[in-house]
């Protein structure tokens, strides 16, 4: 690890931190693409913003629990316990955020046993609980000789930091774009269809407001279309005012993924659409 204590946290370079993030969330990217492949049989968009093949869930997640847990070594009791308990708080929060701002249930686990209001459930907690020993003791070793190999192949260690941070704004930005493209795009779904929403009126008001302006709906329409979005964000969805999860694409004649793999069983379909909400 860096020396440089100003740049640290929990004694970790925030720079390699960064890097972290980067890293975790392209492999993010990977896994979800293969898993939807196994579990879906398509091969669809898994990435969390417009533009980039990223899945941010994993970085954040990664780096909360490196953070936090890289100091108990090789000590599996307290790297599951750790692992257990930071990774249900982060998955809660991700996910009470996303519903909170974007109106977005990125997952829902009601129908799981031991859950807490569908953002979490014991099985997913014990699943992070051995992912961080997995991850601490095994996996982050290996990104760590990754990333002091890129760091050998770099004369100037500032043009390396350019290059990280450069790339962590790129993806702020990203985030910050794909953040307002899905409102827009949730707020004509729910309208266009009659989706019975909570808040309803706000959110017609609020339709009429935005795409009243006739430059902005026809940028939005141009770049964050109905084919950009599902073909993005293919599992985007809802819940409308009694309970019910309502998926974006079942009112669009659009193909939601990239190209069909393989077709899978009835039981696979319903594992994951208990995994996804």
């Amino acid at each position: 690890m860096e020396k440089d204590k100003k740049e640290q946290i929990m004694g970790i370079s925030i720079w390699r931190i960064l890097a972290y993030f980067i890293i975790y969330s392209f492999l993010g990217y990977i896994i979800e693409t293969l898993f939807g492949i196994v579990t879906k049989g398509v091969w669809e968009s898994r990435q969390s913003f417009l533009y980039g093949p990223f899945c941010a869930i994993y970085g954040l997640g990664a780096v909360i629990m490196i953070v936090f847990l890289h100091r108990f070594g090789k000590k599996y009791n307290s790297l599951f316990i750790g692992g257990f308990i930071i990774g249900s708080i982060t998955e809660y929060l991700v996910s009470l955020i996303g519903e909170m701002i974007l109106g977005v249930k990125w997952w829902d686990y009601s129908n799981m046993p031991l859950n807490i209001g569908g953002r979490i459930c014991v099985y997913f907690s014990i699943f992070w609980g051995f992912l961080a020993i997995y991850l601490i003791a095994s996996i982050n070793p290996q990104i760590d000789k990754l990333i002091n190999w890129i760091k050998s192949k770099f004369s100037s260690i500032k043009t390396l930091k350019i290059i990280t941070l450069t790339t962590v704004i790129v993806l702020l930005i990203d985030c910050i774009i794909t953040g307002f493209a899905i409102s827009f795009f949730l707020l004509r779904m729910i309208v266009k269809n009659d989706i019975n929403v909570d808040n309803k009126e706000a959110v017609i008001a609020e339709y009429d407001k935005i795409y009243g302006n006739e430059n902005l709906s026809n940028f939005i329409y141009k770049y964050w279309g109905d084919y950009k979005m599902i073909r993005t964000f293919p599992n985007l969805k809802v819940q409308d005012k009694d309970g019910n999860i309502v998926y974006m694409d079942s009112f669009l004649d659009i193909q939601p993924y990239y190209l069909k793999i393989h077709d899978k069983d009835k039981k696979s379909e319903e594992i994951q659409n208990n995994l996804n909400g």
